[in-house]
């Protein structure tokens, strides 16, 4: 791995690395004028056409890193990219986050993700997207039907490596990557990355170069982090405390989605605005949860990982692991949600006695000793829903989201138009697993 390096004063700017003027236009039209670490690296790399393996902490500004150079190649030479993303959540914001961007080069683009009638899709493919934005499973049902054509796919980027390429979508990544071309250009980003995956990544791979701006597991610098422990029947009321203290805007993470449910009752049965976000909502509730606490509505938005890897709000002042998470990286990406672009954050978790063994893996990860602080004296207890029992891990958790799309042309045409599309309840046909 390369090491990361402190930019030069010419360098804190994306010109000097290769971009189109126009490209350079639009990134001063919207504010973008300083990149971030990852970007300054990644960018000049990516757009020579090279492979690569970029690992960054959450919230630096991955998407750009791999979406300016893959939008400024498919402008020039016509060509259609892939990205492969694990959750619908993210899907949607990868596709917004480009449509800024691709509306002003008139390329188009469609999200497929599960959840979204599959006819407005497939409406959308036959006007030839120049980007296609997906989760797995979705894709594969569209290739199963033949609704899709991957081999004028030029570049693929797999976004979370680290979460695609587990045990369990690896089946569904591998079959995707047997429909496209051999030559091609593949990009794949995350801020986790194992030794393991890696060596599975490279298989698939010419000769990538690897950036590391910083190493596996790091978190956000500017993230002050503490432990409680406590009993399972304190939390609720640890939680009424910590929310006194901090009177921010705040994202709460439960292991599962009936917990997500139970805390938020509780917190809007002692007077918070609350909101929640997880697999058994539907698009309409989800998306009204997500603006709601952007724009203040909601004071604090519960969630399950669901929400870890696919939100981006700015302004997020404390995130609470309310539950530990089953996976060390997932507690990176949690607490990633706050922090972001250089911010100042607050994360906060509840562990019982008998997680000590999970607090020493987190700090394994992340290479640094977590601060365990004494239990402040906790409020009495509320006439508060029964939430002593949030663990429903034994059901079967399948996440669901939204689609949306990039804003732009057919390929082809000059015209301007969008691709944006809506859910319904058509099931998955494929097996694996279903994002």
């Amino acid at each position: 791995m390369t090491t990361p390096s402190t930019p030069s004063p010419q360098e804190a700017s994306f010109r000097g690395m290769g971009l189109a003027p126009k490209l350079l236009e639009i990134l001063d039209s919207l504010n973008l004028t300083v990149p971030t670490p990852i970007q300054r690296r990644a960018i000049p790399q990516a757009i020579l056409g090279q492979d690569l393996i970029g690992v960054a902490q959450t919230g630096t500004g991955k998407t750009l890193a791999f979406g300016i150079p893959l939008l400024q190649r498919i402008a020039a030479s016509q060509g259609e990219a892939l990205i492969l993303v694990p959750t619908r959540e993210l899907a949607i914001q990868v596709a917004e986050t480009l449509g800024k961007l691709g509306q002003t080069l008139k390329l188009s683009g469609v999200v497929l993700i599960g959840g979204a009638p599959m006819g407005k899709q497939i409406a959308q493919l036959r006007r030839k997207p120049h980007v296609i934005v997906a989760t797995p499973g979705r894709l594969l049902d569209h290739m199963q039907e033949r609704n899709v054509r991957l081999d004028g796919t030029s570049i693929l980027v797999i976004d979370e490596a680290d979460r695609m390429l587990d045990m369990g979508f690896w089946p569904q990544i591998r079959q995707i990557i047997e429909a496209v071309p051999k030559e091609r250009q593949t990009l794949l980003f995350s801020a986790t990355l194992s030794k393991e995956i890696m060596e599975l990544a490279t298989k698939h791979m010419k000769t990538p170069t690897s950036i590391e701006v910083a190493p596996p597991g790091t978190t956000v610098e500017r993230v002050t982090q503490e432990f409680f422990i406590v009993r399972k029947d304190e939390k609720m009321r640890l939680l009424e405390s910590v929310l006194k203290q901090y009177l921010g805007s705040t994202i709460v993470f439960t292991r599962t989605k009936h917990g997500a449910k139970r805390i938020t009752q509780a917190l809007r049965a002692i007077g918070h605005a609350a909101a929640e976000i997880h697999a058994n909502r539907s698009l309409v509730q989800r998306k009204e949860a997500m603006e709601g606490f952007r724009n203040g509505r909601y004071r604090v938005l519960v969630a399950t990982d669901i929400a870890a890897r696919g939100i981006d709000v700015k302004g997020v002042e404390l995130v609470v692991n309310y539950d530990i998470p089953a996976q060390g990286e997932d507690y990176v990406h949690r607490i990633g949600r706050t922090a972001r672009a250089g911010t100042e954050g607050r994360a906060i978790s509840f562990a019982m006695p008998e997680e000590q063994r999970s607090i020493r893996n987190i700090e394994r990860l992340i290479r640094r000793p977590l601060r365990i602080s004494p239990t402040p004296k906790l409020p009495p207890s509320t006439n508060m829903p029964n939430i002593i029992d949030t663990d429903d891990s034994r059901r079967a958790y399948r996440p669901q989201g939204r689609s949306g799309g990039f804003h732009g042309a057919r390929r082809g045409s000059s015209r301007s138009g969008s691709s944006t599309g809506s859910f319904g309840n058509r099931r998955p046909q494929t097996r694996g697993p279903r994002r």
